[in-house]
């Protein structure tokens, strides 16, 4: 069985105001309610304001092609891992902003010394509001650049065949993905977590 990821933008006030025993076991069920019923589409599953069932303090995104699963988030670092060295450094630099903050581990950085609550050691993901417009900014900078890591994903890039970002569209699908996520959460001045359900 391989790890899952749902990744949700939330309302860090409501949040916080949930007791901090609690506020992973909220965010599971705002994630996966009792009544929800059928197939989730890739992209948002809802937005606010909030259909019937669904909390108004977040909102979910389903990436496309994953099934559910942490595995191409992680072998998209993978990738950029064996590609960065060969991207123009100012691209470089945003995206490791980017990923850094989502689903990437800056090489020489212990991820576990972030100081953030204890509650979110679960997670996947975690990223506070204030730390979102970097985020956004990193995005921003990277989007119109994207074309530029073709080259270097060609070139560094060894996926076997049937391997999770096998191929370059993969990854910039993904990476729009999170994109959206980020941007969504910007605008609303929330945050992320992204659970391993």
């Amino acid at each position: 069985m391989g790890a899952d990821i749902t990744v949700l933008i939330v309302d860090w006030r409501h949040l916080e105001n949930i007791p901090e025993l609690e506020r992973e076991s909220a965010l599971m069920e705002a994630a996966d309610p009792d009544d929800d019923d059928g197939p989730v589409e890739d992209g948002w599953a809802w937005l606010p304001p909030a259909t019937e069932g669904f909390p108004a303090w977040c909102g979910r995104y389903e990436f496309g092609g994953t099934l559910g699963s942490y595995k191409p988030h992680f072998w998209a670092g993978e990738r950029w891992n064996a590609m960065r060295e060969h991207v123009p450094d100012d691209l470089r630099t945003a995206l490791d902003d980017f990923l850094a903050g989502l689903i990437w581990d800056l090489p020489g950085t212990d991820p576990g010394e972030d100081g953030a609550e204890p509650w979110h050691g679960a997670l996947w993901t975690y990223c506070p509001p204030p730390d979102v417009p970097a985020l956004a900014q990193a995005w921003d900078t990277v989007v119109p650049r994207l074309e530029e890591l073709r080259g270097p994903f060609t070139t560094h890039v060894t996926a076997d065949p049937g391997e999770w970002v096998e191929r370059f569209e993969e990854l910039t699908k993904l990476l729009h993905g999170w994109g959206e996520a980020v941007t969504q959460a910007h605008h609303r001045g929330w945050g992320l977590v992204g659970l391993p359900i």
